[in-house]
């Protein structure tokens, strides 16, 4: 119960700081497994990506995070866990044998949906960082998943590394037409046509 009012709290927060637009583009806001993988420039953007979807949408959608991160504290595990329902992945790869994918494909399976940040860090600059290989991964595995570009435009502004408290400022969360992995593709062209669907979505000062 305690993380339900916190959500409900968090989401009504998160847009009403943001004054976040929804801008569905090329897809509409329906129920089938996607995997959302947007910019990643501030702590805040799965929080305001996951409060832009629709609320049946969001009960169905995990953002992926760092375990390293968010075990770190009581507080940020309840969160994580009660709150967002996140999908927790080892980055540090303590265990070479494991698959890190693993999670993220269990919870696709389970029927959900993931927020992903390819570029795998923050990027305090213009742009995007070279993608991580995992969205191509994922989308081989599960070839069934629509892998939808979402571009979070101003949220590097309202929330800049080093503040505590928000600035007002107008967001938008813009999501793109849905890719697939096109037959005999390899992972360096998929990722340089995924990071340029990504890209298209940015508005010209980004």
């Amino acid at each position: 119960m305690l993380g339900t009012l916190l959500a409900i709290a968090i989401t009504g927060g998160a847009r009403m700081i943001t004054g976040a637009r929804s801008l569905w583009l090329g897809c509409a806001p329906v129920k089938t497994k996607r995997i959302y993988f947007a910019n990643h420039s501030s702590h805040g953007d799965f929080v305001l990506l996951w409060a832009s979807l629709p609320p049946e949408l969001r009960r169905l959608t995990r953002p992926v995070a760092g375990a390293d991160y968010w075990q770190s504290s009581a507080l940020r595990r309840f969160i994580i866990n009660k709150v967002f329902h996140g999908v927790l992945v080892d980055r540090e790869r303590r265990d070479p044998s494991t698959n890190p994918l693993q999670p993220m494909l269990d919870a696709l399976d389970d029927g959900n949906s993931l927020i992903l940040f390819p570029e795998g860090t923050r990027n305090l600059a213009e742009g995007l960082l070279p993608f991580k290989g995992g969205l191509f991964r994922l989308g081989i595995e599960r070839p069934d998943v629509e892998l939808v570009p979402v571009w979070i435009a101003n949220l590097n502004r309202v929330m800049p590394k080093g503040r505590t408290l928000p600035l007002p400022l107008l967001c938008t969360i813009s999501f793109g037409a849905p890719l697939s992995i096109a037959e005999n593709e390899d992972k360096d062209a998929f990722l340089a046509r995924a990071r340029d669907a990504l890209l298209e979505l940015a508005p010209e000062e980004a």
